[in-house]
């Protein structure tokens, strides 16, 4: 049976930098399950990669088809964006394992669908001043930063990912990513050995 490597942590942890590195690695053979959202294309994102960009409309076409495991909406800076994630036949636990990426109610609610034994939690931590800065020279980046919508984030990230709720998640194993590479032989090695038991 296959498992379903759910990378999780709150923003600027490397969490995209270390899902790419594992989707790269050949002698893992992982599939991704990639997740949707209602917000805009940030600049280096491409469809289908990162997430599959929709609509409002798609979204209500997914629904009411009972395609959505789980959906969260966030009243940003910028108005309402939402991210979800949709069951379908593009997931087939029976010969493949998956990774994918989110945060923790999406974790949460994807392990309930799929079932404890199928999701495995990487859970990424960084010191909270190491990622402001990250997160700060990421949005710099960016053709327009919304500096305003990273301080929302940086702030909701507090409380989305409390340490009493990531105990009452059952999460034990964390990857603390001060160095990224060291980091992700670490996850690599923690991924082979789940694939066997």
């Amino acid at each position: 049976m296959g498992k379903i490597f759910y990378i999780l942590g709150k923003s600027s942890t490397g969490k995209d930098t270390i899902y790419k590195n594992l989707m790269e690695n050949k002698k893992l053979g992982l599939r991704p399950i990639i997740p949707y959202t209602t917000r805009p294309m940030r600049a280096k994102e491409t469809p289908g990669v990162e997430y599959h960009f929709t609509d409002e409309e798609e979204l209500m076409r997914m629904e009411a088809a009972g395609k959505v495991i789980e959906l969260r909406t966030y009243e940003t800076v910028h108005g309402i964006w939402k991210y979800f994630t949709a069951a379908g036949n593009h997931v087939d636990l029976d010969h493949y394992h998956y990774v994918m990426i989110g945060v923790l109610d999406s974790f949460l609610a994807v392990r309930k669908y799929y079932g404890e034994n199928i999701v495995i939690p990487v859970y990424i931590e960084v010191e909270d001043g190491e990622r402001l800065q990250r997160a700060l020279d990421r949005e710099r980046s960016q053709e327009q930063p919304r500096y305003a919508e990273l301080c929302r984030r940086f702030l909701t990230d507090s409380k989305d990912f409390a340490e009493e709720r990531i105990l009452q998640a059952n999460i034990e194993r964390r990857f603390l990513n001060n160095n990224l590479q060291e980091c992700i032989q670490e996850i690599t090695a923690y991924i082979q050995k789940q694939m066997v038991m």
